[in-house]
């Protein structure tokens, strides 16, 4: 007896191999539940044809035509038998337009058959160019209309009046999805439902067999409304599910509570701090010490606007936790940016970071570093001060995780830049306190709230959206280096004018310009699909070598340049920063490297090279390393690219609005949000294929609070199968990690 449930069933023994194959291979469908998942992305109304006049090129296309006329012409060929070869053309319109197809060769024998005159029917195909008219050549086809037998299960296939189009390939149209569909519909009534039906009632929800039977063969445009509502419920509510599972859990771990003594090292810092937290520091440096305080192990994200105070905050934290005899741990992701939270730390802390030290203060405590490029002597000093809890506090890279380190007894770790960091490297750290440490994440990158729910939907979330007192505004502006060559120039003598008041300026190019990027660049070259936008990207992105040659030679003589990037030694990175943060070298040529955490008040502008090659958050990212200080900051954004191209719009949208939230938003709108469960990046199937986390940010927030309160209820689900079933399907081993690592 097979006991393999239904929706498991392998596609190659429902469909055969040869589909099966293609499927699994183009469209990471396996099960038949997989393809009862992959839903239509639009659909057809039969007798509504569709316009023609707005084919994309270059573009795999589906349309639905009526054959105005065809014609079959002979030529000669040295190919063809006797010397004759054969070509059919065919025009179809849809009333919008028109367009042509065309068969060659032995292909012309069927389609002159079948599209006569008069034919309706749908065609599948790669649209081209063939003299300044778009063509279809070979296109795959499927008659709407005939005679007989024939014509009536045309008809039936496609399933009443609307037609579904599915996400489809070159290797297997929509049409033989739709088929493949049909076929395993009737599993559909197998489906367990993963919704309470508590839940479901409530809110006037359809049965997910009635949905998957709505959405894949529906008889009006309220059956497509009712099958969404209830499968965008489904994906928000698993998923959030999977999220309050694992917050459930984490809540339930044992931690040491650490409160900060009234007399300590905190109150220490804080007496000689030269300025005010702002209201936002204050409100969530009291949500993290709340947090602190609890014997179960803090979760938090703490995101916020680019120079918003993160490091100020997460620095009390720490400070807090060494107070109740713990030690804190920061993970940088690069040495660039370890070094110079290390630098800024000890700063900030002044004598009180000279523990044990002459002249450190009476609460002091020992800050050190850990990085992989360290001499075998400060490495062997920075591993007894850990195990001998000298260290109170320690900044590194990966190097932190490595079994050789251990600690007295760590407290809380803080994790930057959590978007970079894996989630083998966030545990094995977690791992080496007594009992699992707090956690405390940031991210200057701001996320849309419904991305937080969705990506870091185990973390509690704290928002820092005020910028400090002295941060001065940054004026941004695009540079259209093509049309406006004399924008450029001018743009080389603001960075002069900075430099003669005093200040310092970034240039940032894309690639780093020596022999791996040359490799790099042929690889891309080899592989990269044309775009209309191709005759703007033809050349590599500017490099680093390359422009800190030209600038030192022509428009910035005279001015002491440098450049950094990450393959350079990390001893020279770190000479490189602090001759810049001294203020001995004027304008820095670097890569992103630059991007998050570097802090140089006295830098007060950036001109970012080839700006249309980094993404909007990025963008945001650098920017913030300007008007730090005093000084009001500029940013000019130069780019080659056309004003009407979809890479300008995105620069008008950075150079419009300092918000970085707003320009998140825009960013994942542009990026169409990938899969937030990172699937898009390893290159498997999106798990939402439904949800839009922009559009349903309603429905998202409601699924976190019904998850959290069926969590509270039943953790381990045992009153729900269906939603453990769902669960299992979703969370397979890279999801899981995935959710974990944020």
């Amino acid at each position: 007896m097979d006991l393999v449930p239904v929706l498991e069933e392998p596609l190659k023994k429902v469909l055969g191999p040869a589909t099966a194959k293609v499927m699994a291979e183009h469209l990471g469908l396996h099960t038949v539940g997989d393809l009862l998942h992959h839903y239509p992305r639009r659909y057809e109304e039969r007798g509504q044809l569709t316009h023609l006049a707005d084919l994309p090129m270059d573009e795999h296309v589906t349309v639905v035509a009526q054959v105005a006329d065809a014609r079959l012409h002979t030529f000669a060929s040295s190919r063809a038998p006797r010397g004759k070869g054969q070509r059919l053309e065919v025009t179809i319109t849809d009333g919008s337009g028109r367009l042509q197809l065309v068969f060659f060769g032995n292909g012309v024998h069927k389609p002159h058959k079948d599209l006569l005159p008069g034919t309706r029917a749908m065609f599948s195909g790669k649209v081209s160019v063939f003299n300044h008219r778009l063509q279809l050549a070979h296109p795959a086809y499927e008659l709407l209309r005939g005679d007989g037998d024939e014509a009536a299960e045309s008809v039936d296939s496609w399933a009443g009046a609307l037609i579904p189009i599915y996400p489809a390939t070159a290797k297997l149209e929509s049409w033989k999805i739709a088929k493949s569909v049909q076929t395993v519909l009737p599993s559909a009534q197998e489906a367990v439902d993963p919704l309470p039906d508590s839940l479901r009632d409530g809110r006037g929800l359809v049965t997910l067999p009635e949905a998957l039977l709505k959405i894949h063969r529906p008889h009006t445009k309220a059956d497509i409304h009712d099958a969404r509502a209830r499968l965008k419920w489904d994906e928000a509510f698993v998923l959030q599910v999977a999220l309050a599972r694992r917050r459930h859990a984490d809540a339930q771990l044992p931690a040491v509570a650490r409160v900060a003594r009234a007399d300590g090292l905190l109150t220490a810092f804080d007496a000689k701090l030269p300025f005010t937290l702002t209201e936002g520091q204050q409100k969530v440096s009291k949500e993290i010490f709340d947090d602190l305080a609890t014997e179960h192990p803090m979760h938090r994200l703490l995101q916020g606007e680019v120079g918003s105070g993160k490091t100020m905050v997460a620095l009390r934290a720490m400070l807090a936790v060494v107070d109740s005899g713990g030690q804190a741990a920061m993970l940088a992701p690069t040495e660039v940016l370890a070094q110079q939270h290390h630098r800024s730390v000890t700063e900030m802390m002044g004598e009180l970071a000279e523990g044990g030290m002459l002249g450190g203060a009476e609460h002091s405590t020992k800050v050190v570093l850990l990085t992989g490029s360290m001499g075998a002597a400060a490495r062997r000093q920075a591993l007894l001060d850990l195990v001998t809890g000298e260290a109170g506090i320690v900044i590194g890279t990966h190097a932190l995780i490595e079994d050789k380190v251990q600690f007295h007894d760590l407290g809380l770790v803080v994790v930057d830049e959590q978007h970079r960091f894996g989630v083998e490297q966030r545990d094995a750290l977690r791992g080496k306190g007594k009992q699992p440490p707090h956690l405390l994440v940031m991210t200057a990158t701001p996320i849309p709230r419904t991305v937080a729910m969705t990506v870091f939907g185990d973390l509690e979330t704290s928002v820092l959206d005020q910028l400090p007192a002295g941060r001065s505004p940054i004026a941004s502006h695009v540079v259209p280096a093509a049309d406006k060559p004399h924008f450029l120039a001018r743009a080389w003598e603001r960075v002069r004018e900075e430099v003669e008041n005093g200040h310092q300026a970034y240039v940032v190019c894309p690639r780093i310009g020596d022999d791996a990027d040359a490799a790099a660049d042929a690889d891309a070259k080899k592989t990269k699909k044309k775009s209309p936008e191709d005759e703007a990207e033809k050349r590599p992105p500017l490099a680093v070598l390359d422009i800190a040659d030209q600038l030192a030679q022509g428009p910035l003589r005279g001015l002491k340049v440098e450049i950094l990037h990450g393959r350079m030694q990390p001893d020279d990175k770190d000479a490189v920063m602090r001759r810049f943060a001294a203020g001995e070298t004027d304008v820095l040529v670097a890569t992103t490297v630059i991007e998050v955490g570097v802090n140089v008040p006295n830098a007060t502008a950036m001109v970012i090279m080839d700006a249309d090659r980094f993404g909007v958050s990025q963008l945001h990212q650098l920017r913030g390393r300007v008007g730090r200080g005093s000084a009001a900051g500029l940013c000019l954004l130069v780019s080659e690219m056309p004003e009407a191209s979809a890479a300008r719009q995105r620069l008008n949208a950075v150079a419009s609005t300092l918000h970085g939230f707003e320009l998140s938003r825009i960013d994942l709108e542009q990026r169409r949000e990938g899969d937030v469960l990172g699937q898009a990046q390893s290159g498997v199937r999106s798990s939402l294929r439904m949800l839009a986390v922009i559009d349903d940010e309603e429905i998202i927030a409601e699924a976190r609070e019904e998850a959290t309160a069926v969590v509270v209820a039943d953790p381990a689900l045992e009153q729900l199968p269906g939603l453990r079933t769902a669960l299992d399907a979703l969370l397979d081993e890279e999801r899981e990690q995935y959710l974990e690592k944020g």
